[in-house]
């Protein structure tokens, strides 16, 4: 059953006592008050802009377009629980203005000559490879400081996260530039973050809902009359990710040679002007001529900007393995991840790469 939106008042007497204790455990690791501050902040302010998703449809005075989407996404939101069997709550079924282009800004950082970036660690979530800033100047500020810290440094934006079933999550006016079906696979993937997520594994996490977001696209499609995609969009975007993922195979075999820094720095800096020559050979002679990725391949380079590709699909075909061996039932698949999640860490890895090389060979 759903459960109705509690009043504002009764929202803020919660709030009231629930941050300062959520606050107080998060300040027992080693992180600054004022960041933890400014994350409290943050998730308060979006959790007071919430209202139901059916009060904005239903008002005339709101946006045409906006209800318009908004109706489409609840269509999507009840397919999730009642066909994907993901969680039935009011995630996804409130909305909140923010009044900004990003919800959050994600901070990367690596040192000059490692891929491997500098973790953060918290209570829920676990070790993630960044830190979020609700405001873009703060998320500047910490980039600054680890520059001058001589580390490579990258900001990316956020239009969306999940609290993983803490609070419910809205649809965030962040995301309403997406079309219907692109919002609604990201109800699909943020919901299977609820349905299931593993403390500091990131890639099994990210993997899933990946997975989750693929398959239940595909059976919305399949419920709506619609015909299969065909997959032009998404094998352009894994062509993409590959020749990123093989530059950052080879910066990783440059950075173990004992070479002089300036060697260095020259070699890789030709590995992003490799990098480049072979994104635009692609893109000419296979896709037309299609430029969306110009903009990324054209900014400034460094091991920052390269650290979150590869995390949301690397095991995304050992979890279509694992939903061929539960016969395509949900709630068995369910139950086949949550038992592989459990293992420890490396016989979990084990099991991923012997189900992803079953599932390359077709079952």
């Amino acid at each position: 059953m759903i459960r109705p939106l509690p009043s504002l008042g009764l929202l803020d007497r919660v709030l009231r006592v629930l941050f300062p204790g959520v606050l107080f455990l998060l300040l027992n690791g080693c992180a600054s008050v004022s960041y933890y501050g400014q994350l409290a902040s943050g998730q308060l302010h979006l959790l007071r802009a919430r209202e139901p998703v059916s009060r904005v449809i239903a008002d005339p005075s709101r946006d045409e377009k906006l209800r318009a989407h908004l109706a489409q996404s609840q269509k999507a939101r009840t397919f999730a629980s009642q066909q994907l069997h993901l969680p039935d709550n009011q995630s996804y079924r409130l909305y909140a203005d923010i009044g900004r282009p990003f919800v959050v800004w994600n901070v990367f950082a690596t040192p000059e000559f490692s891929l491997t970036p500098q973790n953060h660690c918290f209570p829920i979530a676990g070790c993630v490879a960044y830190r979020g800033y609700y405001n873009q100047s703060a998320a500047r500020g910490e980039a600054a400081i680890l520059r001058l810290q001589g580390m490579d440094v990258s900001i990316g934006g956020v239009e969306a996260y999940s609290t993983l079933g803490w609070f419910n999550d809205p649809i965030i006016s962040s995301m309403m530039g997406w079309g219907d079906e692109r919002l609604a696979t990201l109800i699909f993937h943020e919901l299977a973050h609820q349905r299931f997520y593993v403390k500091d594994d990131t890639e099994f996490n990210e993997s899933f809902a990946t997975f989750v977001e693929q398959e239940g696209t595909r059976q919305w499609r399949a419920y709506r009359g619609m015909a299969p995609d065909n997959g032009e969009e998404a094998q352009r975007r894994d062509q993409f990710i590959q020749l990123v993922l093989d530059t950052r195979t080879r910066l990783e075999r440059l950075y173990t040679q004992p070479l002089p820094v300036e060697q260095l720095r020259q070699r890789k800096a030709d590995e992003f002007e490799q990098l480049r020559q072979e994104y635009r050979q692609l893109r000419d002679s296979q896709w037309a001529g299609d430029k969306r990725y110009d903009p990324w391949i054209n900014a400034p380079m460094n091991n920052a900007r390269l650290l979150p590709f590869g995390l949301y699909d690397q095991w995304v075909p050992a979890f279509a393995a694992l939903f061929k061996q539960a016969g395509g039932d949900w709630l068995a698949f369910y139950a086949a991840v949550e038992r592989l999640g459990a293992l420890p860490v490396l016989e979990r890895k084990a099991t991923l790469k012997t189900l992803a090389g079953s599932d390359s060979r077709g079952g």
